[in-house]
């Protein structure tokens, strides 16, 4: 391995043909992922700092890259395998109950000058791996998660599809900011057009009533890769479980409720708009967080109780 890479125990990343420490990688001003938010990404975890599901990740990267228009020069297999070095090398730099977000981002390159030819063609592609906030959510293990809506409703399908992931997340990072305003430490949900449940803000909804689960239909919402695990756990347990629209009104008498994300994986929320749940976690969600646990070989729940202080704040925003 270069010297380079392990400069000060220094992360590294991937950019444009090179692994780099963190503190060397530079990308152009011009570049429109920076100007435009013309960028796509798509982000995996580590457990016991093993990838989980990468090469998931990874394809539906290339699904947003094929919706976008960005052709990013390398295929899947190498996206994959670059992945998986960064992580190999990031990994030694773990500590105890720590781990990595794994993300892969994609611009479609530099901006040119009229009449100037661009320091370099192409996508602008990085990879790189960041540690996940363990201890600033390790209350939401504990306590559960304050879930309230949004004045803003979530960016409608006609104008972008909920299942790309690019780099344009205002909407949710706007809703997320407005719900601090007013509940510090809650976890905003938006609800898409109709005025149904959309969302948590990056991440899945799931709901329980009388020990069956119910999630929104796919039609304004990203399909997220923890999402569709924490559907095959249901199926797996023979847990009733339905896809649909879902009112405000579906939430308030829920018995139980959850997000799902790569990061929290399957968390319990302890009240909605102010109305709290009976149990935090319900008895089906675990369940589902158990089997979610046994699903990838770590005990997720207690990584993050592991990292409990007198302090936890923020939703990782």
């Amino acid at each position: 391995m270069p010297a380079d890479k392990t400069l000060h125990n220094e992360r590294v990343v991937y950019l444009n043909g090179e692994i780099l420490p963190e503190s060397r990688a530079m990308i152009s001003f011009r570049d429109t992922g920076f100007v435009y938010g013309d960028a796509v990404f798509d982000t995996g975890r580590t457990f016991g700092g093993k990838g989980f599901m990468l090469k998931e990740h990874v394809d539906r990267l290339y699904d947003t890259l094929s919706y976008v228009r960005i052709a990013p020069g390398m295929s899947k297999a190498e996206m994959l395998a670059k992945t998986e070095e960064v992580l190999a090398i990031n990994a030694a730099l773990l500590g105890p109950d720590e781990d990595y977000w794994v993300t892969q981002r994609v611009s479609r390159g530099i901006s040119p000058v009229d009449g100037e030819t661009p320091e370099r063609d192409g996508a602008t592609i990085l990879i790189e791996c960041m540690p996940l906030p363990l201890r600033a959510r390790a209350g939401m293990f504990r306590d559960g998660i304050d879930a309230v809506v949004s004045s803003l409703k979530r960016t409608p399908p006609s104008a972008l599809s909920p299942n790309a992931k690019t780099n344009n997340y205002m909407n949710m990072l706007l809703a997320q900011r407005e719900v601090a305003s007013y509940a510090p430490g809650a976890w905003a949900v938006l609800l898409d057009e109709t005025g149904n449940i959309c969302e948590g803000a990056g991440c899945n909804i799931f709901i329980v009533k009388n020990g069956t689960v119910f999630t929104p239909s796919t039609e304004y919402i990203l399909d997220g890769i923890t999402r569709q695990a924490a559907i095959d756990l249901c199926k797996k347990a023979d847990i009733p479980l339905v896809e649909r629209p879902l009112s405000l009104h579906n939430v308030a008498i829920a018995d139980e409720a959850f997000f799902t994300s790569t990061s929290l994986c399957i968390c319990p929320l302890r009240s909605f708009n102010g109305q709290t749940f009976s149990a935090v976690p319900g008895p089906v969600t675990k369940r589902l967080m158990d089997a979610f646990s046994a699903l990838v070989g770590y005990d997720y729940v207690e990584q993050y109780l592991n990292h409990l202080s007198d302090d936890e704040v923020g939703t990782g925003f």
